[in-house]
C-alpha cells in the first residue's frame, strides 16, 4: 500500500522535470536539412538464421543533402511521397567484395540497401547558431515556412539537444 503513496510524487516529479528541461525560442533566420544515403551492407555470422547480433559491413554510400525542400543539384532522385530528393544508388558490392570480407567458418548474407535520413535545423540565435537533429515534422514546417521566411517558434527537446516541434508566429 505504501508504493501506491509514493507514485504520485514521482509522476509529479517526473512531470515537473521534463516540462523545466525543455524550452523555446523564436528563430527568423534557420534551414533545415534532411541528409538522405543509400548503403549496401551485408550480414556475417557463423549460422545467420540464428545469430541474435550478426557483424554487418558496409560497402558502398552515397548521401545528398536536402535544403529546405529544394531540390539538390546534381543527379539526383525525387522527390519521393515525403518530398525528399535521394542519391542515385551507389554500385552492389559483387560476390568477391563480400567474400573478401567473410572470416573463416562464417556465412554472408545478401547485399541488403538501406535508406536512411538524417534531419537537422540550423538556426540563428543573436550572433550565434545552433544546429540541432531534428525530425521529418520540423524540416517538413521549415520547408513551408522558408519561402515566406516566417519567424517560427521551436520547441527544444531534453536540455536543448534537440529540436521537436517548429509551427509558425503570426506576425
Amino acid at each position: 500500500m505504501q508504493k501506491l503513496k509514493i507514485l504520485p510524487s514521482i509522476i509529479t516529479a517526473l512531470t515537473a522535470l521534463t516540462l523545466t528541461s525543455c524550452s523555446t525560442t523564436t528563430a527568423e533566420q534557420y534551414e533545415a536539412t534532411a541528409l538522405t544515403s543509400y548503403t549496401w551492407q551485408v550480414k556475417y555470422a557463423n549460422n545467420l538464421t540464428n545469430e541474435p547480433r550478426p557483424r554487418i559491413e558496409t560497402f558502398a554510400t552515397t548521401s545528398v543533402l536536402n535544403r529546405n525542400g529544394v531540390k539538390p543539384p546534381g543527379e539526383v532522385i525525387g522527390p519521393d511521397d515525403r518530398g525528399l530528393w535521394w542519391p542515385t544508388l551507389p554500385p552492389r558490392p559483387s560476390v568477391e567484395q563480400v567474400e573478401q570480407r567473410k572470416k573463416p567458418q562464417e556465412e554472408a548474407g545478401k547485399p541488403e540497401l538501406v535508406k536512411d535520413v538524417k534531419y537537422k535545423l540550423t538556426y540563428g540565435m543573436g550572433n550565434a547558431q545552433n544546429t540541432l537533429p531534428t525530425n521529418y515534422e520540423v524540416y517538413r514546417q521549415v520547408v513551408k515556412a522558408y519561402p515566406q521566411r516566417t519567424p517560427l517558434q521551436l520547441t527544444l527537446g531534453v536540455n536543448d539537444n534537440s529540436v521537436e516541434k517548429a509551427e509558425p508566429v503570426s506576425k
